[in-house]
Formats: C-alpha cells, sequence, structure tokens
C-alpha cells in the first residue's frame, strides 16, 4: 500500500488501484485534487481542519460513483446520495474496493471543559497496515504496524503522545496535523518522541505531496 502525506491530517492511501482519501480538510490546499481521484473519503470527526463539508458534498454530487464513511454528525451533514453516505462507529468494518477499514474510538480528546468533545473515529486500514487517529489518542485492540500521529494543536501534549505511542507500539511512525508547528517546533518534536527518544520507534517528518511504501 502506498501513503501520500498531504497538509495536515489528510493522507492518501492506495492499494491495486482502490484510492481513499482520510480527513480532506479546510487546512489541506489540494483536498479537492485528492478527492477527485478518490474512490472514497473517510473522515474521522466534524471538525472544519479535517472535514470541508463543502468540498466533499461537491464532490459527491459530480463523483457518482463515491463512497463517503463518517460519524453521524457528517452523515447527517452530508444526506444520503443514494446511501453513497455511510455513518459508522466503533466496531464497525467497511471494505472499498481492495481496502479494509475497521473503525475504533468514541471522542475527540478533550481540549478544555468548556469545548464539548464530538464524536471522533480512528481508522485502520488494510489488517493494522496504517492506523488514522484523527483527533484522539485511542489505541486500537489491534496491532498497528505504522500508526499516523497527531503532534500539533490544541488538545495535544507531547507527554501524552509518547504515552500513546508506548501502547499502541507500533512499527513506524509518521507525524500528522502538524501544521500548527514551525519547522523547528517538528523537527524537535521528532527527535523527543522518535527512534532516539521517548519511544524508540522510528518517525518520519514528510512534506506534503510525498508518497512512501508502507
Amino acid at each position: 500500500m502506498k501513503l501520500t502525506k498531504h497538509a495536515h491530517a489528510c493522507v492518501t492511501l492506495e492499494k491495486d488501484g482502490t484510492r481513499l482519501v482520510i480527513d480532506p480538510g479546510t487546512f489541506t490546499p489540494d483536498a479537492a485534487e485528492a478527492v477527485t481521484q478518490a474512490h472514497a473519503v473517510l473522515i474521522t470527526h466534524d471538525h472544519f481542519d479535517h472535514f470541508d463539508e463543502k468540498l466533499v458534498a461537491a464532490a459527491l454530487e459530480v463523483q457518482p460513483g463515491l463512497q463517503v464513511y463518517g460519524t453521524a454528525t457528517v452523515a447527517a451533514a452530508l444526506g444520503s446520495h443514494d446511501g453513497r453516505v455511510h455513518a459508522v462507529a466503533a466496531g464497525d468494518t467497511f471494505s472499498v474496493g481492495s481496502l479494509t477499514a475497521t473503525v475504533h474510538g468514541h471522542r475527540h480528546a478533550l481540549i478544555h471543559a468548556d469545548i464539548p468533545c464530538p464524536d471522533n473515529v480512528g481508522y485502520l486500514l488494510d489488517e493494522g497496515a496504517v492506523y488514522h487517529p484523527g483527533d484522539a489518542y485511542f489505541a486500537p485492540d489491534a496491532p498497528v504496524r505504522t500508526l499516523l500521529l497527531p503532534t500539533s494543536g490544541p488538545w495535544t501534549k507531547l507527554g501524552e503522545a509518547a504515552d500513546y505511542v508506548r501502547t499502541v507500539k507500533p512499527e513506524r511512525i509518521i507525524q500528522i496535523h502538524e501544521l500548527m508547528l514551525s519547522d523547528l517546533g517538528q523537527h524537535s518534536t521528532a527527535n523527543l518522541l522518535g527512534e532516539k527518544g521517548l519511544t524508540g520507534t522510528p518517525i518520519d517528518r514528510l512534506e506534503p505531496g510525498t508518497t512512501v511504501q508502507l
């Protein structure tokens, strides 16, 4: 499977001709292009930096084969589109072409007691090949080879991120949700959380547009 990193939390996954896009939000400049080439879009939660509602709704209108998976709130915002929009929750499993996904987790990480936590789900793809947790440090009860690790945002904390990696025990980390860190901050974070830091696990900082083999 190939992974292409886009800005912030968005990634494209491709295997045997099937292409999925996860979390095309408003912080991702090429989100529309990525979605145009996708067979399915997976949304972890309804925050704008993960879910560009207008973009996804427009894509559903012009791409008759496009499938969308997300929380009940995401599904309600988009409407059914002849059954092509699917509400998913923890414990669900679905397949798109050659890729299978299992759904994990329930809630967005706490930002502050005054700010409501929306539903948030993570997607484990291709029998543990890669896990996108959305905005939560929820550890799936399954092996994870590549963990997409959020490293910036109002809810993140590096100590909690380190403990999360130790719990999940992935073979590899790819940094996502990093847009609120400067280049120096991303480098420092990678050093702290990476192979020579607190987790002992290799961490990749991928520039937007970079494709790697998983």
